[in-house]
């Protein structure tokens, strides 16, 4: 979900229901989702045992003076703290070049100035988003120059959002690149919020390869004006999703290997989306306790 800046309690009978239901897959592996560092010192967050986490930044950061000491902190506080990090590439935020496509060059030599600023981050995904507004043979000739410039890190084709045009898209990149990405990132608010399975089953027929859900969960509230409508919002509806999730969503395919949970808390500030498991006075919702019933059941 695109963004700018880096407790309600359910009924007994409710929250049962969400804790007994079915663990989720035991080969799925469980991160999340956050630009902010908030997460990585929350004592609510630590006692969870997750390991991974994504955070998505402008392909050109090491040049954006404003954006990089965010950047800095979070992937040196996710090593020290023993979380392995996925990065995925995003437009620029620099001024005057938000809508700037980096060549495959370019976007290589940013690879290899992440390595060697950051020598221990080996996961990385080409582009956020990239069947929004992003030509499939432009991504795929990236992820080929990508695969070039780390032979010996993992980079996931692109991380695609659960559109409708989201099949076409990914086989236009297969032809392009004349070869299918191992690894493929999806983002499906639109099948956890809505209970269906029907766009994540779509991909999973239309190309071959892994895929990690780089972004996923239940929503409490958004306001971006997108045109596509949810079963519902607000905090009972985000615990519902994210059990529907790990209970269903997450099982229709054993090539779905990893799922990253954005976010993990909500600012104040951040008006047009919301999917904090911690809302924004700090206090716990209803999907944090279906996300600990899920990992305690894998345990």
């Amino acid at each position: 979900m695109r963004r700018l800046r880096l407790g309600l309690v359910l009924p007994a009978v409710l929250l049962c229901a969400f804790s007994v239901a079915p663990a989720a897959n035991a080969g799925v592996t469980i991160g999340i989702a956050d630009q902010k560092t908030d997460f990585l010192h929350d004592e609510r967050f630590t006692e969870l045992g997750i390991r991974h986490a994504r955070i998505s930044v402008p392909y050109d950061v090491l040049q954006d003076t404003d954006t990089l000491p965010a950047v800095d902190q979070w992937l040196l506080d996710a090593k020290a703290d023993g979380i392995s990090p996925l990065v995925t590439f995003d437009r620029s935020r620099r001024p005057g070049r938000k809508s700037v496509t980096p060549s495959p060059a370019e976007l290589a030599r940013s690879l290899r100035g992440f390595r060697k600023r950051w020598p221990f981050i080996r996961e990385f995904s080409t582009w956020n988003e990239g069947n929004i507004n992003k030509n499939a043979k432009i991504v795929a000739k990236q992820w080929l120059a990508l695969r070039k410039a780390c032979p010996s890190c993992t980079i996931l084709g692109v991380d695609l959002v659960d559109h409708k045009n989201i099949a076409r898209w990914a086989q236009d990149f297969v032809r392009a690149a004349g070869r299918t990405p191992k690894y493929w990132g999806l983002h499906n608010y639109v099948d956890v919020n809505q209970f269906t399975t029907k766009e994540t089953k779509k991909l999973l027929r239309a190309v071959k390869g892994e895929f990690w859900l780089t972004e996923t969960g239940g929503v409490v509230e958004r306001r971006n004006k997108s045109s596509v409508r949810f079963a519902g919002t607000g905090a009972q509806h985000a615990a519902k999703a994210t059990a529907f999730l790990f209970d269903k969503l997450a099982k229709v395919s054993k090539r779905i290997r990893r799922v990253y949970l954005y976010h993990w808390n909500s600012h104040p500030d951040a008006l047009s989306w919301d999917s904090g498991f911690i809302g924004p006075d700090g206090s716990i919702r209803p999907a944090l306790d279906v996300l600990k019933a899920r990992l305690k059941a894998r345990r």
